[in-house]
């Protein structure tokens, strides 16, 4: 599991930062979903190493034009020749009727099939591998946040010590890694926790924008092995952050410190903290990491990989 941040900027892009997106890379099954999707988000992938091929999902926080402005783009250029197929939208209310507006005005209409999902607080999605649940997070909008779950896998499976006791190598060995109890044509029973190794524990990613500090974002992160949490202003601006109804570096890292993730990377940055003003981008880490020293400053195509548990 790979994230790789596509825009790092708040309401508008800069010279070096594009609005809101965040791509996942499950390197496991060959698919990207993606988190967000301002504008100019599909010339970002093409900046990047991601195929958008293997475009899969896309999980739209809020309704804003910073988060959303760059969604019909893209599913229109994944029909023309990006060999895309099957894309699955998540958002809030409001989701389907704007991409509906969208291709009737345009005569835009997506050959490739893409599903419509609106979202509400709880599960969203769920298969042999991946839980996704929300939270709705305190903006001025309808705003959620995701968490993606992956789940616990069998430990490794041991092979050779089957082998030692004469186990027949076939079906059996998948309910032997399976954890089944086995009884042999011979009469032998064998339990298959016997056989495998402790069980990977499935990593845990966080996405929180746009959001006041609310206890829905500690709900969400809880034990996350990365939390990617909004922080727009510095904590000296906590003023403006509250009549905005946005994060500070400060509120950010109380959320990564009270969740106990293992890795917060703030995003979501006011322009107003460029070079040559007052508070500088390494201001705004010093204020998180006086925090939860595990904070880290995204940056457009900036990665990072989701380690194991072990």
């Amino acid at each position: 599991m790979e994230v790789t941040f596509l825009g790092t900027s708040s309401g508008v892009p800069t010279r070096s930062r594009n609005v809101s997106s965040v791509a996942l890379r499950l390197t496991q099954r060959g698919e990207v979903w993606l988190f967000d999707c301002g504008e100019g988000t599909q010339h970002q992938l093409l900046r990047s190493d991601l195929k958008t091929s293997q475009l899969k999902k896309i999980f739209v926080t809020h309704m804003h034009g910073d988060h959303t402005f760059g969604l019909m783009g893209l599913l229109a250029s994944c029909g023309l020749g990006a060999h895309a197929e099957n894309i699955e939208v998540y958002g809030p209310p409001g989701i389907e009727p704007y991409l509906k507006a969208c291709m009737k005005y345009s005569y835009t209409y997506f050959p490739y099939g893409v599903n419509i999902n609106t979202v509400d607080s709880g599960l969203v999605y769920e298969d042999d591998e991946f839980i996704v649940t929300t939270q709705l997070l305190k903006h001025r909008v309808t705003a959620f946040g995701y968490r993606i779950t992956e789940k616990d896998k069998a430990g490794k499976f041991d092979v050779e010590k089957a082998k030692t006791l004469d186990i027949p190598f076939g079906p059996v060995y998948g309910k032997l890694k399976a954890g089944e109890t086995v009884t042999l044509e011979d009469g032998r029973t064998f339990i298959g926790s016997q056989f495998c190794g402790p069980n990977e524990i499935g990593r845990k990613f966080v996405y929180c924008t746009d959001t006041v500090f609310c206890e829905n974002a500690i709900a969400l992160a809880e034990d996350a092995d990365v939390l990617i949490h909004e922080a727009t202003f510095a904590h000296q601006d906590a003023q403006m952050a509250f009549e905005k109804m946005h994060s500070t570096t400060t509120m950010a890292a109380q959320v990564a410190l009270a969740a106990q993730v293992k890795q917060l990377i703030m995003t979501h940055f006011s322009p107003r903290y460029a070079p040559g003003n007052a508070l500088q981008m390494s201001d705004l880490l010093k204020e998180a990491q006086s925090i939860f020293p595990q904070t880290v400053l995204a940056y457009d195509f900036f990665r990072y990989e989701i380690p194991r548990r072990r």
